[in-house]
């Protein structure tokens, strides 16, 4: 199957309004669990999901953290003007470097009412807090694309911009989630492992563990490992070319071990994505091992993994899941990093050919969307069983809902 002809309206379905979740269950492990093995659909919760893995299998978590990127100005003349924080600006590495600076920064963000903001006039608001009060200025730098790009300047200087946020922003809830953010989901639109800020959007999958899933999962020598991949806004990018050809596909930054890695390399085919997030790093290091295996001497510049580079180069070459991560490790020691970072713009739809792993726990997606691809990719056509029995059984839909055990055909 050739993916860049591959129609959108095909992977479609009807989701009704009252299937998607608006809030959380109360209690996170409780919830339903869609599990799909050997070909075959059952019901289970979130608490029994242990007894489906493998003993020695490896779970592989995005343990990225959700920041409050929705800033609220108020003009002078009463009018208001929303500033959504995507990613840093082009003057930085990584996230991680954007959301520790000091005194200002410069930021990719989406604007709600940029017509009223007009050149020259500087936004200003107060947020008081318990230690201190902060001054926040944001000023128009320029327009792209897809985004524009923001100054932000506070006082008291001292304060990263983490920190900023923290403080002065919200969270920023999905858009088919018709309800302002409250305090509770300060708290649960975050897993319990979240540790690296930088996401608009929480790695959902995770949002059912508790600590008691983690121990019934340590009890069967079931292992735990983390990859961070920030989700940007792109991953609500709605598909709107007629094909795949015509979608570019969003970029995000990953973050990655060497630990994990080497974890990867005494796991086998008993390696599980919780998300899609996670999966699409996973598998993003099997092509970033082909390219080191290709190219010696390979920047960390052409590390990143290119919308088509693998159908288009990298997949006609037939190395193992050893071969690559070797590579890959060797490629880390010989440029002495202990971590990646870099971005991934992998496309995984109907046609990819899953090197990295066998299974997939994931919450249940909207229509026409490339996390659906993604899960047709691994599931074939069964996608819309799968997602037929979810609609008869009442299980919930999207960021706040039921998920699903998705292992390949």
């Amino acid at each position: 199957m050739n993916i860049r002809n591959i129609a959108i309206s095909n992977y479609t379905y009807t989701l009704p309004e009252e299937k998607i979740a608006h809030h959380p269950l109360e209690e996170r492990d409780a919830s339903k669990l869609l599990v799909f093995q050997n070909g075959t659909i059952s019901s289970s919760t979130y608490r029994q999901l242990d007894t489906y893995l493998p003993a020695g299998s490896l779970l592989v978590f995005n343990n990225t953290r959700v920041i409050a990127a929705r800033l609220l100005f108020t003009k002078t003349s009463g009018g208001n003007i929303e500033i959504f924080c995507l990613e840093p600006g082009p003057g930085y590495a990584d996230v991680a470097s954007g959301m520790q600076e000091k005194g200002s920064v410069e930021w990719k963000c989406l604007i709600g009412g940029a017509s009223k903001w007009k050149p020259g006039l500087v936004l200003e608001k107060t947020i008081a807090t318990a230690a201190n009060s902060i001054q926040l200025q944001a000023s128009y730098v320029s327009k792209q694309s897809d985004c524009f790009i923001i100054k932000l300047e506070w006082q008291p200087s001292h304060l990263s911009f983490a920190e900023v946020l923290e403080s002065a922003g919200l969270i920023p809830l999905p858009p088919y989630i018709k309800r302002a953010a409250t305090e509770e989901d300060k708290d649960r639109y975050q897993t319990v492992y979240a540790r690296q800020d930088g996401s608009v959007a929480a790695p959902t999958a995770g949002l059912h563990f508790t600590p008691q899933v983690f121990e019934n999962l340590s009890a069967k020598n079931i292992r735990i490992g983390f990859v961070t991949l920030h989700v940007g806004a792109g991953t609500f990018k709605p598909v709107k070319a007629a094909t795949m050809e015509g979608h570019d596909m969003h970029a995000e930054f990953i973050q990655v071990q060497k630990s994990l890695i080497e974890m990867l390399l005494t796991s086998g085919d008993r390696v599980y994505a919780v998300g899609t997030t996670s999966a699409r790093t996973l598998e993003s290091l099997y092509w970033m091992g082909v390219k080191t295996i290709l190219q010696p001497g390979l920047t960390a510049q052409d590390l990143p993994v290119q919308q088509w580079e693998v159908y288009d180069r990298l997949q006609q070459h037939a190395y193992t899941r050893q071969e690559a991560l070797q590579s890959l490790l060797q490629w880390m020691q010989d440029n002495q990093q202990d971590t990646i970072l870099t971005k991934t713009q992998l496309l995984i739809a109907p046609g990819y050919r899953f090197q990295i792993i066998r299974g997939l726990i994931t919450n249940f997606h909207q229509p026409q969307s490339t996390l659906l691809l993604l899960v047709a990719a691994l599931t074939g056509n069964r996608w819309k069983e799968i997602y037929q029995y979810a609609l008869d059984n009442d299980f919930r839909f999207l960021s706040y809902g039921d998920g699903c055990l998705l292992e390949g055909n």
